[in-house]
């Protein structure tokens, strides 16, 4: 049997970092929440600092989980895959480093929050990189409802406000033939008769 001449596109299968393998990554996150390769030559780097964000995390109810990965990949988007199949495993928040690059996945953080906090970590420091990103996880956001609320009514009120205006337009335009010389509708001028 031949090879079809064309592939119909579907959905592409997880592409993680070469060298990585998600089992070999979840049995590092089990003890600590935080998996660094054994042989990552970043010789400032103190995995317990990354446990300290994660458990600064922790106590505010975030679940969070830090996986650094000791090259970047051929593609950004192969670290979001590593923290989507991790966070699939493990469930939380994940963030993926590389020296780089930044990965996210959460099923509790929205996405706007999420890709905000990511935009933090661009430190090339690990350990500076995940206390940006926890400590923007952790801001108060802006009360979107509130805003909204108050932005309804505004636009509310300035919608009354013109159909008041157009309305007392209208009402205020002489009607025709009401002392102008003009006759006034429904009438007939008699003068002549």
């Amino acid at each position: 049997m031949s090879a079809p001449l064309f592939r119909i596109p579907g959905p592409a299968a997880t592409d993680l970092p070469p060298g990585v393998t998600l089992e070999t990554i979840l049995a590092d996150l089990a003890d600590d929440q935080v998996a660094v390769p054994e042989d990552f030559e970043v010789s400032d780097l103190d995995p317990s600092e990354l446990v300290e964000q994660v458990q600064r995390a922790q106590e505010h109810g975030i679940d969070l989980s830090v996986v650094v990965v000791d090259s970047n990949p051929y593609m950004d988007s192969q670290l979001r895959d590593l923290a989507t199949a991790v966070g699939s495993e493990d469930g939380g928040t994940v963030l993926v480093l590389s020296p780089d690059w930044v990965g996210t996945f959460s099923d509790t953080v929205d996405r706007v929050t999420l890709e905000a906090a990511q935009d933090r970590t661009y430190t090339g420091d690990t350990v500076e990189s995940t206390t940006n990103f926890v400590d923007s996880l952790l801001e108060p956001s802006p009360p979107w409802t509130l805003m909204t609320i108050v932005l309804i009514l505004v636009v509310a009120a300035g919608a009354g406000l013109t159909y008041l205006a157009k309305r007392r337009r209208v009402v205020s335009e002489p009607v025709a033939g009401s002392g102008d010389g003009q006759v006034a509708p429904g009438r007939t001028d008699s003068s002549f008769s």
